[in-house]
């Protein structure tokens, strides 16, 4: 009897772990869910921080409602929220919410045809939380992948030797590796429904090319700009025509 008690005892904390986990997911699903936080959350997905107000304008909602948003996904840990000043100032909680985004987004257009300009400047060049996507994220990662310097599967990504010294050439650090983060994945971009690169290695491209005059950033928009530097540096270090 007494060994039968105590199995029943695991399957009951089995079970109510099973319930936290899936309560857990439930409550992110619900906070990225409404109309107004997924405004937010997609304007947040360009690792910049902003205010209520901010965010507040963006998803056309009273500065109350906003609080409410932004309190209930601080909660669930979407989002983190330092104090600068007088002013609140609200980012994504990691990279990992940006990709579980930029994946929500990937099946959320599957059935949804997009106009307009400010779409078209989304397509082509714009900012995945601390990396490149769009048709400019995805042109890199192919041409790194075609000349041998990245390899990429549904597993993950590795730079190769050729790569490294690619990437010491153009002054790119490909050989320094933090260990809390994946260094070089893929991530499937919602627009092309292909691989852009990620990680460390897609942050210091980025980083790169905003450091390099290469790329601007839009003010409170995803969309990045490409300077007519930066459209002849993108043709003759990554082979990478962007007349696209």
């Amino acid at each position: 009897m007494a060994e039968v008690s105590a199995l029943a005892g695991r399957r009951s904390e089995v079970h109510i772990s099973c319930m936290t986990g899936s309560a857990k997911l439930a409550t992110v699903a619900a906070c990225a869910g409404d109309p107004a936080r997924a405004s937010m959350l997609q304007l947040l997905m360009d690792g910049r921080a902003f205010t209520a107000g901010e965010l507040s304008s963006a998803a056309g909602v009273a500065a109350q409602t906003a609080s409410g948003h932004l309190f209930r996904m601080v909660d669930a840990g979407l989002l983190t929220v330092a104090n600068q000043g007088r002013h609140r100032y609200y980012r994504l909680s990691s990279p990992l919410v940006a990709q579980m985004l930029e994946g929500m987004m990937v099946v959320a257009a599957a059935n949804v045809v997009m106009t307009g300009p400010g779409n078209e400047a989304m397509r082509k060049a714009r900012s995945c939380y601390d990396h490149l996507a769009g048709r400019l994220g995805v042109g890199i990662a192919q041409r790194l992948v075609d000349a041998g310097h990245v390899t990429l599967t549904d597993q993950g990504g590795e730079v190769t030797s050729s790569g490294t010294m690619f990437f010491r050439r153009i002054g790119i650090d490909a050989e320094t590796t933090p260990s809390h983060r994946a260094f070089c994945r893929p991530c499937l971009d919602w627009s092309e429904r292909r691989y852009h690169l990620a990680g460390v290695l897609g942050d210091r491209i980025m980083h790169f090319c905003f450091d390099e005059g290469w790329i601007r950033q839009k003010p409170k928009s995803r969309v990045v700009d490409i300077t007519p530097l930066g459209t002849r540096k993108f043709r003759e270090v990554f082979g990478l025509r962007l007349d696209i």
